[in-house]
């Protein structure tokens, strides 16, 4: 399958300067809810408001990266590339490039930078990037980031106003190899599997039997695991019926549930 080539659809637009504060990995972002999240959303900023261009601001969360032991070059790029802005609410905007997690309505969030960097360039070390699967899709944005180093990928939502909303921007932005499915994340996607790698956002107390069943031979998973102490989890399966398994960074994800929100 040909990847068509990643557009910019924000270039030229301004994004407003903000104060960045760098949290350590799990830190919860403190604050109230922000609204349900639109279906357009819309730079804060203009000519009149000389901000940072979101180009500049995106090398900077990528130099914070870089700060951060992440080292994998084709995962920068895909960052580097990606407008996180485009994935949160317009009131949040000015702060799309800090390296904290934003809500984005329904009870999720957008995982802070560093932590969507670092879990991709653990399951990126494998060098398989033909098919992965996403559970939690949320916004879309670990998705749009995915699109930049796999060929297909499929990602799983269970919230059915973060699924439509998602869609219709992933549709906007001409993301053809990104493949969104309403359903139980945790039952996984069976109809395409096999995965090289499979990527959880959010924290249950085990990793779920359907997708260590789900992913290929030698493929990679990584999930966080926990409920009130949460730990990421790197599972590699080794072989047909045996998985080894990495217990990794301190993190805080919403937690995994089973099921379907319909609102």
């Amino acid at each position: 399958m040909t990847r068509k080539p990643w557009a910019d659809p924000f270039k030229g637009f301004r994004a407003a300067n903000s104060n960045t504060r760098i949290l350590k990995p799990g830190e919860p972002l403190r604050g109230s809810p922000s609204a349900a999240l639109r279906a357009q959303p819309v730079l804060t900023g203009s000519p009149d408001n000389l901000g940072l261009t979101s180009e500049r601001l995106r090398q900077r969360m990528v130099e914070r990266l870089q700060l951060r032991d992440i080292h994998d070059q084709k995962v920068l790029a895909a960052m580097r590339a990606v407008p996180r802005h485009l994935f949160v609410d317009e009131a949040l905007a000015s702060r799309a490039y800090e390296d904290v997690s934003l809500p984005i309505g329904h009870g999720q969030t957008i995982s802070q930078p560093w932590v969507v960097a670092h879990m991709v360039s653990l399951l990126h070390e494998s060098g398989k990037t033909d098919k992965i699967l996403e559970v939690g899709a949320g916004c879309g944005y670990q998705a749009a980031v995915l699109a930049r180093i796999y060929k297909r990928v499929y990602a799983v939502e269970r919230v059915r106003p973060l699924y439509d909303v998602t869609k219709a921007r992933l549709q906007r932005l001409g993301l053809e190899q990104v493949h969104l499915h309403y359903g139980d994340g945790m039952l996984g996607w069976k109809t395409h599997a096999p995965y090289d790698a499979i990527v959880v956002a959010a924290a249950g107390l085990e990793i779920p039997n359907a997708l260590l069943q789900q992913l290929k031979v030698g493929g990679r998973l990584i999930a966080p695991e926990g409920q009130e102490s949460q730990r990421l989890v790197l599972i590699v399966r080794e072989q047909a019926q045996h998985w080894s398994r990495q217990v990794l960074d301190d993190v805080r994800f919403v937690p995994l549930k089973p099921g379907l929100q319909i609102s």
